[in-house]
């Protein structure tokens, strides 16, 4: 007996989900509560003015299910409004912190994961995802095979030798430099002293 195929149900939503988020399931909570049945520029602007951190995160979901509709359903994300949401329980990290007389405390890390659902007004069906087309590949340039001949070299221009500069002159020293004229006429014309006698050579 051959049973016949059940018909698929028609989508009917569009949803995106962050799983893993370090919140605690029951702050997300909280804040998917105001958006549930909202529209998206509503939802949004809910969430703009909230003050909890985690209106972050649900912000973060809330876009991704938007780019999902728009990107691969070809729908408006303004027509859209927040069909359902909601937040699971995820694992929890044990961390432990020290306290009085060597006893330990527990710290637990709560996750959770975040889900949100769009839909058209209506609970309308939602069109069968777009075909987007493959990215044009370019083909890589052909490699001249042997057979071509080989593309002429240029001659290289030689450049002309630079000329030799002549080699300075080392400069001299100031002891070697010659003494002024008017230093060498004084030295010339102060006469030598005479030697002076010993004692025992004056009283002889």
């Amino acid at each position: 007996m051959t049973t016949a195929a059940a018909p698929e149900t028609p989508r009917t939503e569009v949803r995106a989900q962050a799983r893993f988020v370090r919140t605690a399931p029951r702050k997300a909570a909280l804040v998917v509560d105001q958006i549930r049945g909202r529209s998206v520029p509503e939802a949004r602007t809910i969430l703009a003015f909230m003050t909890r951190d985690a209106a972050v995160d649900v912000r973060k979901v809330l876009d991704s299910a938007v780019a999902n509709a728009e990107t691969n359903h070809g729908l408006i994300g303004d027509d859209l409004y927040v069909a359902s949401a909601y937040v699971g329980a995820g694992p929890t990290l044990k961390r432990w912190r020290a306290r009085a007389r060597g006893r330990v405390a527990r710290i637990r890390k709560r996750t959770c994961h975040i889900t949100v659902a769009l839909a058209l007004p209506g609970d309308e069906e939602i069109p069968e995802p777009v075909q987007q087309a493959a990215p044009a590949v370019e083909a890589p340039p052909a490699e001249p095979t042997a057979e071509e001949p080989a593309a002429a070299e240029e001659p290289v221009a030689e450049e002309p030798a630079a000329e030799k500069k002549p080699k300075r002159a080392p400069r001299r020293r100031k002891a070697e430099t010659e003494q002024p004229p008017a230093a060498e006429a004084e030295s010339e014309q102060k006469p030598k002293r005479a030697p002076r006698k010993k004692k025992g050579e004056e009283e002889s």
